[in-house]
């Protein structure tokens, strides 16, 4: 099925408050697995920014609705009930070498893997997630619904990369190429990390955060309908400024704070780029 089919299909079944069932079901899987294979993606890059690519997102909703709830066999100890629709997704199938490590990890299916990407336990990666080839997703890590991850990227300890699947107009949480994400971080909703940028540890990125950029002496905040971008090369490290209001600086009440305080050169690694913003 072309692209071109599979998306009048989705759209057409998507809008069908009953639709047929067998036929359903065979453009779900046919979906999942192009998301899978990753020639179709819920968001795409095009000249400089991301483009969502909503009915991709309407398939994957229309999945949960037309499968059924099923016991998952996984032994004696752990026990799992969910879609049929969307199984574990199986790295055997895919071509790529890419390393699934034992101890509790789930990557559900319709989610990509790129070559070389490495998967630590327990981690997840959920449905219509991308994660770009040479990828490292650490312990306790999480790619969410429709999350778009570069190639190259360390996801650190319990790093959280949120999921947007509703409303599906919305621009999934991006992390671009050679993006270093420290444990512990948060990148939520309405997000966009820029290539090569570096997040130490415990920095937390939503659409809604203020990001004082010391180096351009500037305030980046996401505008109206658009996401929180943070720039190409950017040093990030957590931060607070004082809240407003009399009451609040009476108490000494600060807000967290992300905060730019250096960009990376062509010649620094994250990890030294990091070790000199921290010192």
């Amino acid at each position: 099925m072309t692209q071109e089919a599979l998306r009048a299909s989705v759209e057409r079944l998507a809008e069908d408050p009953a639709p047929e069932h067998a036929e359903g079901r065979a453009v779900v899987d046919a979906l999942l697995s192009a998301l899978e294979a990753g020639e179709i993606r819920a968001a795409v890059p095009r000249d400089g920014t991301w483009q969502v690519q909503p009915w991709v997102k309407r398939g994957i909703l229309l999945a949960f609705r037309l499968g059924v709830n099923v016991d998952v066999p996984a032994g004696p100890v752990f026990h799992f009930r969910d879609r049929d629709t969307l199984p574990t997704w199986d790295p055997t199938r895919s071509g790529r070498n890419v390393r699934v490590v034992p101890g509790g990890t789930t990557v559900r299916r319709g989610a990509y893997l790129g070559e070389g990407v490495v998967v630590m336990p327990p981690a997840y990666v959920n449905v219509g997630a991308f994660v770009g080839a040479r990828t490292l997703v650490d312990s306790h890590a999480l790619v969410g619904s429709c999350a778009q991850v570069g190639s190259g990227v360390h996801l650190s300890a319990a790093a959280q990369v949120g999921g947007v699947l509703e409303p599906v107009g919305s621009v999934p949480v991006v992390v671009e190429d050679d993006v270093f994400v420290g444990g512990n971080c948060g990148i939520y909703e309405g997000t966009r990390v820029c290539a090569r940028a570096v997040l130490a540890a415990g920095v937390v990125l939503t659409r809604g955060v203020a990001v004082m950029d010391l180096v351009h002496e500037r305030v980046l905040r996401a505008g109206a309908g658009e996401s929180l971008i943070i720039p190409e090369g950017a040093v990030v490290v957590p931060g607070a400024r004082p809240a407003a209001g009399s009451f609040a600086q009476a108490h000494g009440v600060l807000l967290q704070t992300p905060v730019i305080v250096k960009y990376r050169d062509a010649g620094t690694d994250a990890a030294a780029a990091l070790e000199e913003a921290l010192r």
